[in-house]
């Protein structure tokens, strides 16, 4: 009995430490909108936000797998470089970009594709099996693409009549949230949908590479350092060429600085590094899928404090890219359980006394502490 909610917990880590990654994205979304309409420039927040993240994970992977990190060689450099780039660096700058033109909820729910276009670059990687594609959970994951496709265009492009489903006097943004909702054209509107396509394109990206690194260089903390380091070194330069206005550096005890904090140490530090576990032992579909959540937080969050509305055409486009995402689930999940049963045993005997453990990043810590 014991055995069995061992290995039922032991299942649950993946999902449990992904919920809790979303909820630090949720959060990291919130702050990156309040140090945007207080006038910091985007790319400063990029830049900032890997420089603490750096500063963190370094010693902290230092000291953490010190005795079971393994040689870097070339290929586990250029790995990390590519995903500095696409998918911290230009991912960053195109999801903040896309918020400036939009919302905070907009570009949570259009980051919900995600799932979708991981699966067809992961066809195109060889991580998925084309000739799955004819199965009833191939063909639930090919639908799934699609209708998350549609939800992206009906929340693109169809408003509708404004829903409100709770009132609150709390808005952080006062005025010039209300002066940019009215201000918002059709134009800025497609524009930050193209871009928050081209950040899910290039987080999908992040994730193939993630998976390519994992099994070379099984070492969250360490990749998770290495990865911000570059992305640091990479966004104060284009900051640099982009602000002439050195006072826009400057820090104080404010929206800013606590938003840096948190997405440099939460977001970019140990959120990244949980990311590379799950990918780890569930791999890059898996990760993709929690971003439903993120949306319900932002969305709820939004409303609340920053006087974001809800319109019809949004909770449709989004429910159809939820209802999407989840029949990808379902077809992954089917697939992996169909290629489960099919696994031959090679030894019935070992099989029975085998079991399988899946430590958490936390227990690592304290293992590695320990030794």
């Amino acid at each position: 009995m014991m055995d069995n909610i061992c290995s039922f917990i032991n299942e649950l880590k993946p999902a449990l430490v992904m919920v809790v990654v979303q909820v630090i994205y949720a959060g990291g979304t919130i702050v990156y909108k309040l140090a945007i309409i207080d006038g910091m420039s985007f790319s400063i927040i990029v830049a900032y936000r890997f420089i603490f993240s750096t500063a963190i994970m370094l010693p902290f992977a230092f000291f953490v797998e010190r005795k079971r990190r393994p040689k870097l060689n070339l290929m586990v450099l250029f790995q990390a470089f590519l995903g500095s780039l696409f998918g911290c660096t230009l991912y960053h700058l195109q999801y903040l970009e896309a918020m400036v033109l939009t919302s905070a909820t907009f570009v949570t729910a259009m980051s919900n594709l995600n799932p979708a276009i991981t699966y067809v670059l992961a066809l195109c990687f060889g991580l998925e099996k084309v000739a799955g594609i004819w199965t009833r959970a191939g063909k639930a994951k090919v639908v799934g693409t699609l209708i998350g496709i549609v939800g992206a265009m009906v929340l693109t492009f169809c408003k509708g009549a404004e829903i409100k489903i709770w009132s609150t006097n709390i808005n952080l943004l006062h005025q010039n949230a209300r002066q940019a909702h009215h201000s918002e054209s059709t134009i800025k509107t497609l524009l930050g949908c193209l871009l928050s396509l081209g950040g899910c394109f290039l987080f999908g990206v992040w994730l193939i590479i993630q998976a390519k690194m994992s099994e070379q260089y099984p070492c969250q903390y360490s990749i998770t350092a290495l990865v911000s380091l570059m992305t640091a070194m990479e966004s104060v330069v284009f900051a640099l060429c982009k602000e002439k206005d050195l006072s826009q550096w400057k820090l104080g005890f404010n929206i800013r600085l606590l938003t840096v904090a948190y997405t440099g140490i939460f977001s970019a530090g140990f959120a990244m590094s949980l990311t590379f576990w799950c990918v780890q032992k569930k791999g890059p579909l898996f990760v993709s899928i929690f971003g439903p959540l993120t949306l319900v937080v932002v969305a709820f969050v939004a409303s609340l404090i920053l006087g974001e509305s809800l319109h019809l055409g949004s909770i449709l486009g989004a429910i159809l890219i939820i209802c999407g995402l989840y029949a990808v689930l379902w077809g992954k999940a089917n697939e992996t359980k169909k290629i489960t049963q099919l696994m031959p045993l090679k030894d019935s005997e070992e099989s029975q006394s085998t079991k399988i453990v899946i430590n958490s990043p936390t227990e690592n810590i304290f293992n590695d502490i320990k030794n």
